[in-house]
């Protein structure tokens, strides 16, 4: 099969008769600041649609310093969170010819250093961050770097960073308000071993909320790396079954699902007994027997707050900015899994 011939911006010029840097300026979109006229600009335009010529992108990062890619670095791109906005994000940055890359940072901090170094050699123009928990340092040598960086869903304390995210801690004591104002007492809080500001801060929430109305409370921590799942299970299953609870608020749309299977394999009865509510809505808790009450994020409010600020970065120092901080609002939907129950 005879090999497609391939097109430079040199043998274009020499077709049409004309110098290579013209047709650079034409294909880089500088055309009308160098005042090159609108016939030319057509002439080169025809000719490069005729000819199907696909600039080479790595030649015109080199030439322009932008590669025009995105990074989208997450704790897990199948997350249905992180992958809702992930989503979102694709198109905003297609419709402005930028490209995004995903990965999964697995909340390892040595992952995380190992795909920001792969992408700072492959010179991608940006990155937005869910951060695991010891790359602080990481984060800071990069806008030191003046490149633009975005963290979100979590931050680093005292980090002059761009962040978007939402105020954890009062979702979480409106979330535990909820479930007290409905009758429940005895309420449990399921949530992960961690510092890091988005899980603290909404265990801070259900504190505040118990303490304030002088009830008891519960905690049970997981380590997010726990390894077998039936690890995970039985600690839930303990903390269910062996403390005196007649609710339970769980800090993640993951650790519910693991919640809920452990109660329809032990005592099914009792998911309609207890008082049930997630933090991170997911279409599942919508069709679940009881329907399950939860916290929504606004995932394409931060997605477009997002590439919003993203772009900003893009076309002027990150320097020439102030850090901003976005926070956003999130909703809480009562299901029947928070409505009042005979305790």
């Amino acid at each position: 099969m005879k090999k497609a011939k391939k097109h430079s911006v040199k043998g274009i010029a020499e077709k049409l008769n004309i110098s290579p840097t013209t047709v650079s300026f034409v294909l880089n979109g500088k055309a009308k600041e160098k005042k090159i006229s609108d016939e030319m600009i057509e002439k080169v335009l025809a000719y490069v649609k005729e000819i199907n010529y696909k600039p080479n992108q790595l030649a015109q990062s080199l030439r322009t310093g932008k590669s025009k890619i995105i990074v989208f670095m997450v704790e897990d791109i199948s997350n249905h969170f992180f992958a809702s906005i992930a989503r979102k994000i694709e198109d905003l940055a297609y419709e402005q010819d930028y490209k995004v890359l995903f990965c999964s940072n697995e909340n390892k901090d040595k992952k995380s250093r190992d795909l920001i170094q792969l992408f700072k050699d492959r010179q991608v123009d940006g990155y937005i961050i869910n951060p695991s928990p010891g790359i602080r340092n990481d984060v800071e040598a990069l806008i030191q770097d003046d490149i633009p960086v975005i963290l979100f869903d979590r931050y680093f304390p005292g980090l002059k960073t761009h962040y978007v995210g939402i105020d954890n801690e009062e979702a979480s004591y409106k979330a535990t308000l909820h479930l007290i104002e409905n009758g429940f007492k005895k309420i449990g809080f399921i949530t992960l071993a961690t510092t890091q500001t988005q899980m603290a801060n909404r265990k801070k929430g259900y504190l505040k909320a118990t303490k304030e109305h002088a009830l008891a409370s519960k905690v049970l921590e997981i380590e997010f790396d726990s390894g077998n799942p039936k690890i995970k299970k039985e600690l839930i299953k303990e903390f269910i079954f062996k403390e005196d609870l007649d609710a339970i608020y769980f800090s993640t749309n993951y650790l519910t699902q693991s919640g809920l299977e452990v109660f329809k394999e032990n005592s099914p009865e009792l998911i309609d007994k207890f008082g049930i509510l997630t933090f991170d809505d997911h279409e599942f808790f919508k069709i679940h027997t009881p329907t399950i009450s939860a916290i929504a994020q606004p995932k394409d409010e931060m997605a477009s707050e997002l590439m919003k600020l993203m772009l900003v970065l893009l076309n002027k120092s990150s320097k020439d900015l102030s850090p901003k901080e976005i926070i956003l609002k999130t909703t809480l939907f009562p299901r029947n899994s928070t409505l009042v129950k005979n305790h």
